[in-house]
C-alpha cells in the first residue's frame, strides 16, 4: 500500500506556497488590496506580503484572522489552488491527495479531506490535537452564517465558545455558529483528534475563478 504524500509530510516551503497562493486567489476574486486586508485583519502589510510571497510560516490564529478579513472559513486557505483549466473539480479525493497542516505555535494538524468538486457545499476537516495544547480564535465576522459540527472520535477536548464552555468526549458532537470567539483545549495527557464539518450559507461561499 502506497504512504499517502501530503503537504505535512513535504518541505515547509511547499505548505507555505500552497497557502500563499490560496491567498492571493481568494484576495483576487474579492478585489481586496493588501492595506484593506491589513486593517481588517489586524495583520501588518508586510506579514501579508510574506505569506503572500510563501515567506513566512503563519500560526492558525494568524490565518484565521486574514481567512476572517476574507469572511471564508479557515479551511479556504487549505483548498485547491484554481487552475486555468476547465475540466469540472472530481468529486472523489484519494487518501494521498488529503491537504494536511500543523500549526507552528500549538502544534494542532489538520487535514482537509474533502473532494475539490464538494467544498462548496461542505467540507470535512480531520483535526488531531496534542495533549494540553490549546488554541484560542477572536474573529468573528463573516458575512454571512458559518455553521460548524464537531465530532469526537479520540480522547476528550473543551470547547469554549462565546460565554459556554463544553467539554467534549469520545462519541459527543457540538453544532455552533461561528460568530463568537471560540477556543480549544485539550485537557488530557493523550492526542485528540476529532472531524469538523463546516457548511458555509450560499452568500458566504466563495466563487473564484
Amino acid at each position: 500500500m502506497d504512504t499517502p504524500s501530503t503537504l505535512a509530510d513535504n518541505p515547509r516551503s511547499s505548505v507555505n506556497e500552497h497557502i500563499a497562493a490560496r491567498l492571493r486567489a481568494l484576495r483576487d476574486a474579492r478585489g481586496v488590496s493588501l492595506a484593506a486586508l491589513a486593517e481588517r485583519t489586524g495583520v501588518s502589510r508586510s506579514m501579508l506580503s510574506l505569506i503572500e510571497r510563501g515567506e513566512s510560516s503563519p500560526t492558525a490564529t494568524v490565518l484565521e484572522k486574514i481567512a476572517t478579513g476574507l469572511s471564508v472559513p479557515l479551511a479556504e486557505l487549505f483548498s485547491p489552488v484554481p487552475t486555468t483549466d476547465a475540466t469540472p473539480p472530481s468529486p472523489l479525493r484519494r487518501a494521498a491527495e488529503h491537504v494536511v497542516w500543523r500549526d507552528p505555535a500549538s502544534g494542532y494538524q489538520r487535514t482537509e479531506v474533502s473532494p475539490a468538486g464538494a467544498t462548496d457545499f461542505a467540507r470535512i476537516v480531520d483535526v488531531s490535537f496534542p495533549a494540553g495544547a490549546h488554541i484560542a480564535f477572536d474573529t468573528t465576522h463573516y458575512d454571512a452564517p458559518v455553521h460548524q459540527q464537531v465530532w469526537m472520535l479520540e480522547g476528550a477536548m473543551h470547547i469554549r465558545h462565546g460565554d459556554d464552555t463544553y467539554e467534549l468526549s469520545v462519541g459527543d458532537t457540538l453544532a455552533f455558529l461561528l460568530d463568537r470567539p471560540t477556543a480549544f483545549h485539550n485537557p488530557t495527557r493523550s492526542e485528540a483528534r476529532y472531524a469538523v464539518v463546516i457548511v458555509p450559507s450560499a452568500a458566504s461561499r466563495p466563487r473564484l475563478p
